[in-house]
């Protein structure tokens, strides 16, 4: 027998208009029903449980829970009996038997009990093969065997997407963005306690499903975590590459392992449901020969003022020392103070150097920084960046206010 929560009661209320021919006969009797929720009686859930009926459905992640209990209906003691007891699955047998000793006898109308217990961790057909050996009185050895044959379902439905944080074609992030879709796809609503992720080695990851509110962080689903049937609910994270990896430009390329969901939810009575994803694996953005990261830049600049901002080139090539050189071309806007076409030395295989530049805008508003080219003097081969970043350029007499104010 499967060992399973107790359900909520549930009465057909019948009820009439006091005009009709019972009267208040029907009213008053639902009123006396122990099993009705009082003040509530034509509600079909009552407040009384109710042992379970069938089997019921289970679902990936929930633990499976069976009693098993064999009885000598005979009038003879028998011996050596061994009650085993097996769970058949696609791809693999296990044994659930809590004990492998076999009980040395069995009196006439007693009972061998045994519960055992299993995560499920597969969908499809299942089969609990209970198999029951003794020995009679008599000396001779018998065996049987019973088969119990049932169905794990999938609960959820979970799509994850990818999103690389990418400022302009020539000039990409680290950062990378998971969306995870996550959908009921059971009958009764799931309590969801927890939705995290557990990244690989390699990242360092940041959840972004929660606001401040009052110095306090609240979920953005509010307090009630609920997943109604059939719903669907987006949970989104923010994964960095570690340090010692973002320094190695070869190591983060190709495919990669981003690391996987961690899913825990209860059902109706508190039944609880855990589910782990499979390794999430995504295509490392190709940043080419040469990439420029920007390290430092300020918010908001001064108007004809120079700023500040700090860049880093890296060889993303694993085999070919490079000789380059900096050429700085004006916008409209974005004027580059220094010298143009200055020689950078010599940059090793997946090493990188930092560069501080200096820059003034001519135009209020938003202004993108534009103009850098690298030049591989080996190859005359010319990387352009341009859109590298955006800053907010304003009059000084307006950044003295806001710098009062704040």
């Amino acid at each position: 027998m499967r060992l399973t929560k107790p359900t909520l009661f549930t009465n057909i209320p019948v009820t009439c208009e006091e005009r009709d021919l019972p009267g208040n006969l029907f009213n008053q009797l639902m009123k006396d029903d122990p099993s009705t929720v009082n003040g509530a009686e034509t509600l079909m859930l009552g407040e009384m449980l109710t042992l379970p009926q069938n089997f019921g459905n289970i679902f990936l992640g929930e633990t499976f829970s069976s009693y098993i209990s064999v009885h000598n209906d005979s009038n003879q003691i028998v011996k050596d009996i061994l009650v085993k007891a097996d769970l058949q699955t696609s791809s693999q047998r296990l044994n659930l038997s809590a004990s492998s000793a076999a009980v040395t006898e069995l009196k006439p109308d007693c009972c061998i009990d045994d519960v055992i217990h299993h995560e499920v961790k597969e969908i499809g057909t299942h089969i609990l093969v209970c198999a029951v050996s003794y020995t009679t009185q008599m000396g001779e050895k018998m065996y049987f065997r019973k088969f119990f044959k049932f169905q794990v379902l999938k609960p959820l439905d979970v799509k994850t997407k990818f999103y690389n944080a990418e400022v302009s074609a020539s000039y990409l992030t680290d950062e990378v963005f998971l969306e995870a879709q996550i959908q009921n796809i059971t009958t009764s609503p799931m309590f969801m306690e927890k939705v995290s992720l557990e990244p690989s080695i390699m990242y360092n990851v940041a959840e972004l499903n929660t606001v401040d509110t009052s110095g306090e962080r609240a979920s953005t689903f509010g307090s009630r975590t609920y997943l109604q049937p059939m719903d669907t609910r987006q949970y989104l994270y923010c994964l960095k590459p570690k340090q010692e990896f973002a320094e190695k430009a070869g190591v983060i390329k190709g495919v990669t392992v981003i690391g996987k969901l961690d899913i825990v939810w209860k059902t109706n009575l508190g039944e609880r449901g855990r589910l782990q994803t499979s390794q999430l694996q995504r295509m490392a953005p190709g940043y080419g020969d040469v990439r420029l990261s920007l390290e430092t830049i300020p918010d908001t600049v001064s108007l004809e003022e120079p700023f500040n901002i700090t860049c880093k080139i890296t060889n993303c090539s694993s085999e070919r020392t490079m000789d380059l050189v900096l050429e700085m071309c004006n916008t409209s806007s974005i004027h580059w103070c220094g010298v143009s076409g200055r020689q950078l030395g010599k940059l090793h295989p997946s090493s990188s150097l930092h560069l501080a530049l200096t820059l003034l805008s001519s135009v209020q508003g938003l202004q993108s920084v534009s103009g850098l080219r690298l030049t591989d003097t080996f190859l005359k081969r010319t990387y352009e960046y341009d859109d590298i970043a955006q800053v907010c350029v304003v009059s000084s007499e307006v950044k003295k206010i806001k710098e009062e104010v704040l």
